[in-house]
């Protein structure tokens, strides 16, 4: 089964090899288990932050703090440490690895241990439990060249009195329905609208159009609080190219010049078909390019900062 999404990466032999960390222990990766009793594991009660290591340096390290601890205070999971003591704990586990350019990080935190599995957090019998996963990925080229398929998908994005997208918390069901469906269709990731029938986001990554020179993306009232959306719409403001957050719709999107989604792993990732419908000439366009070529030197001025 092709895995041409905005989160595939070539495959890499050397994280066969990689040591994890796991609550206070660094292990092999065969050995990187956590409890049937926590919490994360029974109930997707959690958040996590995925995190890009750019020539020695984590890309916007302090966003992706501010957004861990600020969704961990959320759901009111104390996480022991303050954001100094996690940097270090980062960076420990990328040099245990001998890792310095290349790597996706997945750092994951959950309530931690109950004595049954249930909803009541006062069934808590542990601190929490903290993951650290470092793994050498690429993005495949191809998708970059040939751009991602869209399918819009009948699972809409939820409002923050019903699932806040904002918490990037371990829950992700209906978000992993929408991709199914979207697999299901013969296209690589799903289109997801909100409860008011706008475009929202996609399954995993934020959503972005270009029409008449402009670059739209949707409010945010719906969406991820992605970090890398954010940097595309600083550069964006930059450079000089008129950008809007804006409520659009579906057939706005189907006549877009052109499309893409952003995201930590992939960056920008071009969206050359939704819904079956080729958009713009059905190659990655000239917006989108410009703006790649911005974040790639983004990346490398940021890692060449460490």
């Amino acid at each position: 089964m092709s895995k041409d999404s905005a989160q595939g990466y070539l495959e890499d032999p050397r994280n066969e090899s990689v040591v994890v960390y796991v609550d206070g222990r660094f292990v092999p990766r065969a050995e990187a288990t956590v409890s049937v009793f926590d919490a994360g594991y029974g109930l997707g009660d959690g958040v996590w932050e995925g995190l890009r290591l750019v020539r020695g340096r984590i890309l916007a390290l302090d966003d992706h703090l501010d957004r861990l601890f600020e969704g961990a205070a959320a759901i009111r999971i104390d996480l022991g440490m303050d954001r100094a003591a996690m940097a270090g704990l980062i960076r420990e586990t990328l040099d245990r690895n001998g890792m310095t350019d290349g790597a996706h990080l997945r750092l994951m935190v959950t309530r931690g241990r109950k004595s049954t599995i249930n909803q009541d957090p006062r069934f808590t019998v542990s601190g929490p439990t903290i993951v650290i996963l470092a793994e050498y990925k690429t993005p495949r080229p191809e998708v970059k060249e040939r751009g991602l398929g869209l399918f819009t998908s009948t699972f809409r994005c939820s409002g923050p009195d019903v699932f806040d997208l904002r918490l990037n918390s371990h829950s992700r069901l209906n978000l992993i329905q929408a991709l199914l469906q979207a697999i299901e269709a013969g296209a690589d990731e799903a289109l997801m609208l909100d409860p008011h029938g706008f475009v929202a986001s996609c399954n995993s990554t934020n959503f972005f159009v270009v029409r008449g020179g402009e670059l739209w993306t949707s409010t945010g009232r719906y969406n991820f609080k992605g970090i890398t959306r954010r940097k595309v719409l600083a550069l964006a403001a930059k450079t000089g190219i008129p950008a809007r957050e804006l409520d659009f719709t579906l057939a706005e999107t189907w006549s877009a010049d052109e499309a893409f989604v952003t995201g930590t792993l992939g960056g920008i990732t071009p969206v050359t078909r939704i819904d079956g419908r080729v958009i713009g000439d059905g190659r990655p366009g000239p917006l989108t390019r410009r703006l790649s070529g911005l974040y790639e030197e983004f990346m490398l001025s940021e890692g060449a900062a460490a």
